[in-house]
C-alpha cells in the first residue's frame, strides 16, 4: 500500500512538471503527455527510487532522474511529436524540472516509503565491508615450509 500511494504522489508530480513545461516547447497533446507520464513514473520509480535510493542516497538518485528523464522525453517527444529543434530544451527542462521535484519526493521515499530493512540493506551493501585477516603473515613463508605427508 506505501508504494501504491508512492507511486500516486510520483504520477502526479510527474504529470504536473510534463503538463506544465511540454506546451511551451512542442505541440503535444493531452494524450501524448499522459502517456509519457504513465512510462516515466514506472522507469523513474523502479529506477531512481526503488534501486538507486536505498543503495547510493539522494544525489545519485536525483542526477539519474534528471539523466533519464531527459533522454526518455526526448527519445519519446521524437516518436510521439516529431523532430524539432525546441525538443532538446523541452528535455532539459522536463528533467531539470523532475529533478528538483524528485529531491523532495526522496526524502518522503525515505521516510515513509521504504522501510528499515530495505534502507538498511542498501546500506549493507554499501558501506560494510570487511576484509578477512589470515594467521599467515607472509604468504612466500608458506612456500618454504615442508608440506607434512598424511602417511608418516
Amino acid at each position: 500500500m506505501r508504494h501504491l500511494k508512492a507511486l500516486g504522489i510520483k504520477f502526479v508530480i510527474t504529470s504536473i512538471v510534463l503538463f506544465s513545461i511540454l506546451p511551451i516547447f512542442l505541440t503535444a497533446g493531452l494524450g501524448e503527455i499522459l502517456f509519457m507520464s504513465i512510462l516515466l513514473t514506472g522507469i523513474a520509480y523502479l529506477i531512481g527510487d526503488l534501486f538507486l535510493l536505498s543503495r547510493f542516497g539522494y544525489f545519485i538518485a536525483a542526477a539519474a532522474d534528471f539523466a533519464l528523464v531527459t533522454l526518455s522525453v526526448w527519445i519519446l517527444s521524437i516518436v510521439f511529436i516529431g523532430n524539432g529543434p525546441s525538443i532538446l530544451a523541452a528535455a532539459l527542462s522536463t528533467g531539470f524540472g523532475i529533478a528538483i521535484s524528485e529531491a523532495i519526493f526522496h526524502i518522503y521515499m525515505k521516510e515513509k516509503v521504504l522501510t528499515d530493512t530495505e534502507d538498511h540493506l542498501g546500506n549493507f551493501r554499501r558501506m560494510q565491508m570487511q576484509t578477512e585477516i589470515a594467521e599467515e603473515e607472509n604468504i612466500h613463508d608458506l612456500k618454504r615450509k615442508p608440506k607434512k605427508n598424511k602417511h608418516n
